[in-house]
């Protein structure tokens, strides 16, 4: 039994290597310490002891968990064997396949013995042939190894006494490049024998390399020699061990100074600007000065190794100019080609010098130079787009309808003024997308940083738009407008067709250019990040919108306002004018009517160019106690010819028209829209009002307010055609009559026969004067 159990424990202790060394287990389980540790879970472990373990397994354990125990491990040694047939298995194919290469290997050596003994023999040969050929031409190779050292000697030598002749040639030729490094070559043949063997060569030499350091002194210093010119005669003298430290301020200047032609002049700025390629005459010497600048740079770090704080300073200062003329430039309204035409030019210097002093930081320091560059372009835009709308406007709203003139001026300057402010500003739109979609390096850094500059750009370019149509109508001038468009109009040199315009303009802006507007910011602008989310949106769309239907309003206005005015002017002069108390009999209607329609003709000629026809709403009285126009008028001229001219008879008619009015259900003074008879209506109903309190400030006779019944009278038919709303003018026309006849001392009123004749002779003669006009 004990002899069985033998083999059964080498195969077993077999398996177990084998599972360890595929799994790998971890070494700390295998040291020195841990052997001395034994447990039930050491029997995976390289010391494990069987003996110890089945002792110690005996002792914790009983038959019954013996038992289980066996089981478990007979259970897992079946497992293992499996596992080792399968790895067998599966690395079969390594197997015959490493028999098969040792096969190949087994065929291959066969022979190569022999062939080894064969190439030793042949190379044993080789290298005994090589040793007789040596030892033959030892003592000639050492001969001509000999002479080869006395030919050199002799070549030196000669080379030292020629060396006077070559530096002379050297200095009619000026290549002095050539004549340091011979006389450099020279020095340490000159240090060893230069006091005896070769004194007067040396003597001579130094003659000629005095004249060559004076020579390269002065081109040091001179004007016509180019930068990259100076700086090789500074690294020549430094060979020649010349104290150019001492010459360091002076080179300096002179670098400074080299600085100026570098510039781009603003007179040259167009011939740079004109090839966005950067492939002019002009641009391409600006190139080369910029680059023999770069390679002076590379010099002067290798003459002065602790001038590099300078030089930063002077690279910086270049590219700083070189903005500042630019932003000079853009002052004027400068095209975005040429634009980015300088910008390619300055950030091509840019490079070029970051390449020879890459220390300065060139990229990133014109990066906040460019940065305040691109803001005041796309700012300087914005103003000339300001201007270019306020020019469209100034030009053709003033111009005057007479011969040779512009048949609708005001519609012309409307039209051109909205072409200019929605094609404008898409225009300008289109400009700045070429800023963001151009792959020059400083545009694609400062991408974000130009959305946000357009959407501010817009918002206030909005907000100056609005000032400036403020300073158009003659407004009060508003603080925050730029003074460059501060220069306000008069109010009483304002053209009152102008406000017109702006009314209907603004409207324009918030109904058509800014959904525009929003629509192509927020399909090409949209992406910025730079401004902070506390601050908001740059552009608010609602908030400019607002903004010009409020001023569209106010324009709106402002021009009833002006024409109101004048309407007040005709009318206060016609009151003042007479003494109504004296006043003749009544012959025809006055000529102050003629000029009251004529002020009307002309505000209709100026409201057809600009607003659009309405629908026309005949306002009919609707009357409580159901009277009518005429019924009105025939019961005041009955109550005036039957009532004496006593107080109790003025009281009596004051309380009937008192009456009267409250019955009445009419809404005089309605919203003023947008369309050519609510303009005119608004304008002829404060006109009326404006006749009324002027006649209420007289005293009549009763000519006097025969005089007023007529002219009111032959105003009627005329006015009620301009107008929307007839019942409101037939109200306030009678009104007009009541407060005359109110003022009046004998308030007798024209026969209706009398009336009608002289209103049928006036228009008789109007129509007459209409045939006769051309």
């Amino acid at each position: 039994m004990a002899v069985d159990d033998v083999p059964m424990d080498d195969k077993a202790k077999r398996m177990r290597d084998l599972l360890s060394s595929f799994y790998s287990p971890d070494p700390a389980m295998s040291s020195s310490n841990s052997s001395k540790l034994i447990s039930l879970d050491a029997i995976n472990t390289n010391s494990f002891d069987a003996n110890q373990y089945m002792n110690l397994l005996v002792q914790k354990s009983n038959l019954e968990g013996l038992l289980q125990k066996h089981v478990e491990m007979a259970a897992e040694i079946k497992n293992l064997d499996t596992d080792l047939q399968m790895l067998v298995y599966e690395n079969y194919n390594k197997f015959i396949s490493a028999t098969d290469t040792i096969k190949r290997m087994k065929n291959n050596i066969v022979g190569m013995e022999t062939n080894m003994e064969q190439l030793l023999e042949k190379i044993m040969s080789v290298q005994s042939r090589s040793d007789g050929v040596n030892s033959s031409l030892f003592e000639k190779r050492e001969h001509i190894e000999k002479l080869h050292r006395t030919r050199n000697l002799l070549r030196k030598v000669q080379f030292i006494y020629d060396l006077p002749a070559r530096l002379g040639k050297c200095i009619k030729s000026e290549a002095y490049a050539d004549a340091v490094r011979f006389y450099t070559g020279a020095m340490p043949i000159f240090k060893a024998y230069g006091d005896s063997s070769f004194q007067d060569c040396k003597r001579a030499s130094e003659e000629a390399i005095a004249t060559v350091i004076k020579n390269l002194s002065g081109k040091l210093f001179s004007d016509m020699e180019s930068i990259q010119s100076r700086a090789e005669a500074a690294v020549l003298l430094k060979q020649l061990d010349f104290p150019v430290d001492n010459l360091k301020a002076k080179l300096f200047v002179k670098l400074e100074q080299s600085l100026q032609e570098l510039e781009l002049k603003p007179e040259e700025q167009t011939s740079v600007l004109e090839d966005s390629n950067g492939t002019s005459d002009l641009s391409t010497k600006n190139n080369s000065s910029v680059h023999e600048f770069a390679e002076a740079i590379r010099a002067y770090r290798v003459i002065f190794p602790d001038s590099e704080k300078q030089l930063i300073k002077l690279s910086q200062d270049l590219i700083t100019k070189h903005f500042e003329i630019t932003e000079q430039y853009i002052k004027e309204q400068v095209s975005v080609a040429k634009f980015l035409g300088v910008l390619r030019t300055i950030w091509r210097d840019v490079v070029l010098l970051d390449e020879s002093l890459h220390e300065a930081l060139l990229p990133d320091y014109s990066l906040e130079a460019g940065k305040v560059v691109v803001k005041k372009y796309v700012a300087s835009a914005f103003s000339h787009h300001l201007r270019n709308i306020s020019d469209a406007l100034t030009s053709n709203a003033h111009m005057k309808q007479k011969e040779g003139a512009e048949e609708h001026p005001l519609q012309v300057a409307l039209e051109s003024s909205k072409n200019a402010v929605l094609k404008g500003s898409i225009d300008i739109l289109m400009d700045f997308r070429l800023l963001l979609d151009d792959n020059l390096e400083l545009l694609l850094k400062l991408r974000d940083s130009i959305i946000d500059w357009v959407q501010e750009g817009f918002q206030d370019f909005f907000i100056s738009l609005d000032n400036r149509f403020l300073l158009l109508s003659g407004r009060n001038k508003p603080a925050s407008v730029d003074k460059g468009l501060t220069e306000g109009v008069p109010v009483d040199k304002v053209f009152a067709g102008l406000v017109l315009v702006l009314a209907q303009l603004s409207i324009f802006i918030e109904q058509i250019v800014i959904p525009r507007i929003t629509e192509e910011i927020s399909s090409s602008f949209s992406c910025g990040v730079v401004r902070a989310y506390e601050n908001g949106p740059a552009l608010v769309p609602g908030e400019v919108c607002r903004i010009f239907r409020t001023a569209g309003e106010k324009f709106l206005h402002h021009y009833i306002t002006m024409r109101t005015q004048r309407v007040s002017v005709l009318l206060k002069k016609r009151f003042k004018a007479p003494n109504w108390v004296k006043h003749k009999e009544p012959r025809e209607v006055h000529m102050f009517v003629d000029l009251f329609l004529q002020e009307l003709e002309a505000i209709g000629t100026e409201v057809k160019q600009i607003l659009p026809q309405g629908v026309h709403r005949k306002h009919v009285r609707s009357e409580s106690n159901g009277s009518t126009a005429s019924s009105r008028s025939n019961t005041l001229r009955e109550d005036k010819l039957t009532r004496s001219n006593t107080q109790r008879a003025r009281s009596q008619l004051l309380e009937t028209h008192l009456a009267k009015l409250f019955k009445q259900k009419i809404e005089i003074f309605t919203k003023t829209e947008f369309t050519q008879e609510s303009v005119v209506t608004t304008i002829v109903k404060l006109g009326l009002k404006s006749l009324q309190e002027f006649a209420r400030l007289q005293t009549f006779s009763r000519s006097g307010f025969q005089q007023i019944q007529l002219d009111i009278q032959f105003l009627r038919a005329p006015l009620k055609e301009s107008v929307e709303d007839e019942a409101a003018i037939d109200f306030l026309l009678d009104e007009a009559i009541v407060g005359a006849s109110e003022r009046c001392l004998d308030p007798v009123p024209l026969e209706p026969a009398i009336l009608d004749k002289l209103i049928q002779a006036k228009l008789a003669k109007k129509r007459e004067q209409d045939t006769v006009a051309p």
